[in-house]
């Protein structure tokens, strides 16, 4: 029987100690929050009525009352039904009273239970005019769902910040029984309310109850596909195979419901609900109503002007388009995603790179530019032997060296001699040859024309990058084991020979394009930090400085990547769909894995680093960075290497401790200056918690948390000896650094420039349609005659650059309510004085590289900051604005 809570006042009368404890307590209704649940309001207005409302318990913190923790008295929040919230999303506030008999210390933590139907996000809790203590606050920011929902009631701590051993003697149990939740058992189908953050392989992007066309390789858990690890589900498996995970119903697809934890999902006051509802309509609805229209029609562009319209007067739209799809999704979200006027247009915003010049990216100029300051700046490389040479086994593969000669480049050189501009530091080179041409075979079975390509590129005096040579590879006729053919071009302004070689640039874009979507991307950025975001909440307690100090830079990338396995680098996704190795694309990802070393993501490291290889057996291979020596199993290659960059050199005497071979190389100049920034806070925040290496060491949580990250998160590299062992402060620090930099600088500069420099796709082309035109062919007439017609033809059709562009201008949108490096959401985030004086410093150091920024790309020596189409690179401006700015450095990968 149902009975209303009243004050027991005869208690009341007889306890002398009697005090009361007023409390503020912020909140947002689901009601509210979820359109989709009206009677969420009525529903939990009857339960309050019935005596079930949402009670608080405060916890002892203070060791002089015992080591129990103990517990005060029930407190309910007050007048729920009286209070009416507003009628969009946002905050309503309640108020809590609690009697406090006896001494129960100062409270450190306090227990909720929601009695009601439905969930709410509670924000913050706070406590005033507390004995010895004064306000109180709570930070909470999470969902808490009814209490049948959970096997414990929810417990928040104050804003306090302890390492393990330091932790208030009452809060110990509860500080370790929060973690024990987070994890879970290992078992069972995940629910919505479950808060376990656990680790899976990537086995659920194929779909094999569909078809043979749908099976797509498990990532992750073997030598031949390793994989940072994902979160866990739980789904059960598919029908015709055990080992791989079914896909969520399409009704749950619907409602965006794939298991995260639910703290991690898209908040709804963020513009990412609505982008991602985007990505599901994208994919379910206009994705195929497209395809089955333009496939009655020709899938060609006839003009660049035709390509132009899909930005200047609109596109037409296919007939029937409208209707068909009209019925799946919203008015306003077709116009959203399509940017529609009424039934007849396509139209999208103008990217940047022909805003001001419609024709600038088709020079030399801005081709070799956007190696240093385009959408993939981290990919080139300082030239370090001619001709460049193939590290794939020659045993599987035959012969891949360069055919490129001194006498292709040698007029080029500024006078030099080739070997003078390797010794000068002169020469460059972006190589997409060895990661492709294992997979060309395959990929150009399907209807893609693929080469593997070396481009080499000459450092002018102006500090500008001229273009030497494209070499293009196939692999030979007659088997892999006979090499490659490979065909080398040089620049070229006039006639046939100027088209050729137009043609050859967008080879090397498709090659780029690629590399940059599946590693530069979503390998190195998405998929290799969700393991640190799943080991930082089951190992560290939301207490611990780390946790505080990382917590920022998880935001919304465990529910971003679930979307995405389910969307677009699924079997037959977008991803797919649009980029040139197709079904082979996560899998090609897969094997560049091997390759990643947690170190060398530090920016300065990456920038310096340079490898040399040494035969040794098949099942190993020493490779030597200039600075540091490892012995790794890379590959079973005995010419095993990892990419190697070598655009820096060590010197002291320059900031951040090295010297930029290309001094004006946007990405990396104002990428040191965001990594030292970064670097800064970090030590300044670790060093006023952790003051001798012995601390670092002594800290369980944090060598748990190490060693299950490397052991689980990471674990098909968990022998590699590159790992830091986390047994020093310093260990400590360039880990968090890395961790931070990856999550916020790094993957703004390869996410956000997408639809700036690739919206336009002629720029930047994810597909090739055919091969390099022979004499004598039809496609070499037409080459002679229409060239920009030829171009067309060669490179992403009709259908796959709309439904391609249409996603990456999704992609590329900052959230209305970012919050960017520098920036936390709660300004009270921790009660550390020295802490925040330290945050604010960080926070004025941002502003001033930013200024610089601004400074630099106003400075006309400085050719590569703005380039030919006078887009000034902007990417790592440390604050953004809403939409399709092309700025701004989001604290996470939340998009």
């Amino acid at each position: 029987m149902f009975q209303i809570p009243v004050p027991n006042i005869l208690d009341n009368l007889k306890n002398g100690s009697h005090k009361k404890i007023k409390g503020t307590v912020v909140l947002m209704k689901n009601n509210v929050l979820d359109f989709n649940d009206f009677h969420a309001s009525v529903l939990d207005r009857v339960h309050e009525f019935l005596g079930q409302g949402v009670s608080l318990q405060l916890i002892g913190g203070d060791s002089s009352t015992g080591s129990q923790g103990k517990l005060g008295k029930v407190a309910y929040l007050e007048n729920w039904i009286g209070t009416l919230g507003p009628v969009t999303a946002g905050d309503t506030t309640f108020k809590v009273t609690f009697d406090v008999e006896g001494d129960i210390g100062i409270p450190g933590a306090f227990v909720i239970r929601n009695n009601h139907h439905s969930q709410f996000f509670l924000k913050t809790v706070t406590l005033e005019d507390v004995p010895g203590a004064g306000q109180i606050l709570f930070v909470c920011n999470s969902w808490v769902y009814p209490a049948s929902k959970y096997k414990k009631d929810r417990i928040f701590f104050a804003n306090k910040t302890y390492l393990p051993s330091d932790t208030p003697l009452p809060l110990r149990k509860y500080r370790q029984q929060e973690l024990e939740q987070l994890r879970g058992n290992g078992t069972g189908e995940l629910e919505e309310w479950d808060r376990v953050y656990d680790y899976a392989c990537y086995n659920d992007l194929g779909d094999p109850d569909k078809g043979s066309k749908y099976v797509r390789q498990t990532l992750g858990g073997s030598s031949e596909y390793p994989y940072p690890r994902r979160g866990r589900t739980g789904r059960p498996p598919t029908r015709t195979d055990p080992n791989c995970e079914s896909k969520i119903p399409p009704v749950d697809l619907l409602r965006l419901d794939i298991y995260v934890p639910r703290d991690e999902r898209f908040g709804h006051l963020k513009m990412s609900d609505f982008i991602a509802y985007a990505l599901k309509s994208l994919a379910q609805s206009v994705k195929p109503a497209l395809q089955s229209k333009f496939d009655k029609t020709p899938n060609e562009f006839d003009s660049f002007q035709d390509v132009l319209n899909l930005y200047d007067g609109g596109f037409p739209m296919p007939e029937g388009l409208f209707k068909d799809v009209g019925d799946k999704i919203p008015l306003t979200m077709f116009k959203e995603i399509f940017r529609t006027d009424g039934e007849r247009f396509l139209k999208f915003p103008v990217p940047q790179v022909i805003k001001e010049d419609r024709t600038a990216w088709r020079t030399d100029a801005e081709f070799a530019r956007e190696m240093l300051a385009g959408v993939n700046p981290v990919t080139i490389r300082r030239l370090q032997e001619f001709p460049p040479a193939s590290k794939l086994d020659p045993n599987v593969y035959g012969d891949h060296r360069s055919t490129i000669r001194e006498e292709h480049i040698k007029n080029n050189l500024d006078g030099l001699t080739v070997h003078q501009a390797l010794k000068d530091n002169r020469l460059f080179i972006l190589d997409h040859h060895d990661h492709f041409m294992p997979y060309l075979r395959r990929i150009n079975e399907t209807d893609n024309r693929i080469y593997g390509s070396r481009t080499l590129l000459f450092l002018k005096s102006d500090g500008t990058l001229k273009p030497l040579v494209i070499e293009l590879s196939l692999p030979h006729p007659d088997g892999d084991q006979f090499g490659c053919t490979s065909k080398v071009y040089t620049p070229a302004e006039h006639g046939v020979e100027s088209s050729i070689w137009q043609l050859a640039k967008a080879y090397v874009a498709v090659n780029d394009s690629g590399f940059h979507q599946l590693i530069s991307h979503w390998l190195n950025t998405h998929a290799v930090i969700e393991p640190f975001v799943i080991a930082t909440n089951r190992q560290l307690s939301v207490l611990h400085p780390v946790h505080k100090l990382l917590h920022p830079h998880f935001r919304d990338t465990m529910n971003i990547n679930a979307q995405a396995r389910q969307i677009l680098i699924n079997a037959g996704g977008i991803l797919e769909s649009t980029v040139f190795p197709g079904k082979y694309a996560m899998e090609l990802s897969a094997v560049v894995y091997k390759n990643w070393v947690f170190p060398d993501q530090a920016l300065p490291t990456d920038l310096l680093k340079r490898y040399k290889t040494f035969r040794l057996n098949d099942s190993s291979s020493l490779y030597m960075i200039e600075y540091r020596v490892f012995l790794a199993p890379l590959s079973n290659s005995p010419y095993a290497l990892a990419e190697c960059r070598g655009v820096a050199v060590k010197d002291a005497n320059s900031p951040h401790g090295v010297r930029l071979l290309i001094e004006d190389y946007p990405f990396a100049v104002d990428g040191l200056n965001i990594w030292s920034a970064i670097k800064t806070w970090v030590t300044d925040y670790c060093s006023f918690y952790y003051k001798t290496d012995y601390m670092v060491q002594q800290d369980i949580e944090l060598q748990s948390w190490w060693k299950e990250l490397v052991e689980k998160g990471h674990g098909d590299n968990k022998n590699e000896p590159w790992w830091p062992k986390m047994q020093t402060l310093d260990e400590l620090i360039e880990s968090c650094t890395i961790i931070i930099w990856t999550s916020s600088a790094l993957h703004a500069a390869v996410n956000f420039g997408q639809y700036p420099f690739a919206g336009y796709l002629p720029n930047r082309p994810t597909v090739s349609r055919r091969y390099m035109p022979e004499i004598g062919t039809p496609e070499y007439e037409e080459l002679k005659t229409n060239p920009d017609l030829a171009f067309l033809k060669t490179i992403t059709a009709q259908l796959q650059t709309v439904i391609g562009v249409s996603l990456i201008e999704i992609l590329s949108r900052h959230a209305s309510d970012e919050v960017y490096l520098g920036q936390r959401d709660t300004p009270g985030w921790t009660s550390d004085t020295k802490v925040l004086e330290a945050f604010e410093r960080f926070g004025k150091r941002l502003a001033e590289i930013e200024d610089s920024i601004i400074h630099m790309n106003n400075d006309g020596r400085l050719k590569n900051r703005v380039g030919p189409v006078k887009m000034p690179y902007t990417l790592l401006y440390p604050t953004g604005e809403a939409g399709l700015s092309g700025k701004g450095i989001p604290n996470s990968i939340s998009i």
